[in-house]
């Protein structure tokens, strides 16, 4: 496929984070693009008023004309769309141009240097602190993000000058094997998405894949004490990161000064004294290692990296504050794996060690359910009480056996509540918690905004 002939880009899925950085893609430079979607969210009310046609509903005369014609028009498409979705087999029955997200991403990341973020969890953060480090040097980037980035309220961000593309490697569909990176990271490697690979080996193997595909000469990054080996490649260069002080990047003199992380970045380069993180949780400290440490070997000088990383905002739906008063805080947090959970549960423990922290999760799929109720329900205690919401069933079927009761019933926390997402708003009018967070990676962001409309004062 020669991008050069193609005139039309159609998303099946549009609304979806990956698909809708795409789709602002291509739409930047200059292409007619539009797509379909299942349901209205903030996120497709932004494509829409940036120009781009989007519909709601699986029927073949919502497509626009113009979208029919295959000699000029590519149609992208996420694994969540079902297999018999009428206007996906439209285009496949009909011989046009027909590429998974992934593919397409893969396709446009080799035209510049690639720095691909890969692991089961931090990679979002990871890559937008990277693409915002560069963004504010003399290097500059193109990013294509996991997350909307609080800095530029976008996913996707355009620097026809720079060589760089900085990318979210996600590991799900084994999409990042659709990458060749020039330098990658890799964050964690536990087990998810079973629904996808085997068993944890399985998704091991993968991560040794990618790691293959890295290029030859280049950089990899990886987190230190993984329990994961690392295969031999003589032709790039492997290097470690975390707080410890046995990585090649590290952090040292951690403190709290002000409500800020302040720190020593210790790395092959040198050291950069005194940076500043606005972002809560030691966790996002490392990952502040590996950002920088990723920056840094992309060119970045150590006082771009001093001057920008202070200003860095976060991520929407990262330990995202809705509402912060004296009396009440309220956080959003898309954690959906029992790892996640634990960490941005301790985070808000760790800030607000006197008050009471009342957490609302929506389980993530079926599967997922199935295979870490265990592990949701003990990073769960870590909570002073527990509402625990319906399974959020994404891409899946229900299973038979599989709901939130699988949780609930493993949590030793007797204070916890089965609710429905109906009933959570007049459950909460009989709350008056110190410390709320929502919890969850399903639709579970529509209840934000009820909930502060709820709390707040006046």
């Amino acid at each position: 496929m020669n991008i050069k002939n193609i005139h039309n880009v159609y998303f099946l899925g549009i609304g979806g984070i990956g698909m809708s950085a795409i789709a602002r893609y291509y739409n930047t430079f200059g292409k007619n693009v539009a797509g379909y979607d299942k349901v209205s969210k903030p996120l497709t009310d932004e494509l829409i008023s940036e120009g781009i046609h989007i519909h709601f509903e699986d029927h073949l005369e919502n497509i626009p004309i113009e979208f029919k014609n295959k000699e000029n028009t590519l149609v992208v498409y996420t694994p969540a769309i079902p297999k018999d979705h009428k206007e996906l087999n439209y285009f496949i029955n009909k011989g046009f141009e027909v590429k998974k997200r992934s593919e397409v991403l893969g396709m446009i990341s080799q035209e510049k240097r690639c720095i691909a973020v890969a692991g089961t969890h931090g990679k979002t953060t990871i890559t937008t602190m990277i693409a915002h480090l560069m963004r504010q040097s003399r290097m500059g980037c193109n990013a294509f993000l996991g997350g909307i980035s609080k800095n530029y309220n976008t996913n996707h961000l355009v620097d026809k000058e720079s060589k760089y593309v900085v990318v979210e490697a996600d590991e799900f569909d084994r999409s990042f094997l659709q990458l060749k990176p020039q330098k990658a990271i890799i964050t964690a490697v536990d087990a998810d998405h079973l629904d996808i690979y085997f068993d944890e080996f399985d998704l091991k193997d993968t991560f040794k894949q990618f790691i293959d595909q890295v290029n030859s000469g280049g950089k990899l990054l990886i987190k230190t004490n993984l329990d994961f080996v690392v295969p031999q490649r003589d032709d790039i260069e492997i290097y470690t990161y975390s707080l410890g002080d046995k990585s090649d990047f590290r952090a040292e003199n951690i403190r709290i000064e002000g409500g800020l992380y302040v720190f020593d970045f210790i790395g092959i380069k040198g050291r950069i004294n005194n940076l500043k993180l606005g972002l809560p949780g030691l966790l996002n400290v490392e990952n502040a290692i590996a950002a920088i440490a990723m920056a840094s070997m992309s060119g970045v000088h150590n006082d771009e990296i001093f001057n920008s990383l202070g200003n860095f905002k976060g991520i929407q739906r990262r330990f995202d504050y809705q509402i912060q008063r004296d009396d009440f805080v309220f956080i959003d947090d898309y954690a959906h794996h029992p790892e996640e959970l634990k960490a941005s549960i301790s985070s808000a423990k760790e800030l607000f060690k006197d008050k009471k922290i009342i957490g609302i999760f929506q389980p993530h799929l079926y599967t997922r359910t199935r295979d870490f109720a265990s592990g949701f329900a003990e990073s769960l205690e870590l909570l002073d009480e527990i509402i625990l919401l319906d399974i959020y069933p994404a891409r899946e079927e229900p299973i038979p056996g599989v709901t939130s009761e699988l949780i609930f019933n493993k949590i030793k926390n007797s204070n916890k509540t089965l609710c429905k997402n109906v009933e959570l708003l007049e459950l909460l009018k009989d709350k008056d918690p110190e410390v709320l967070m929502t919890l969850g990676a399903g639709d579970i962001d529509e209840l934000v905004e009820p909930i502060k409309k709820l709390f707040k004062k006046g």
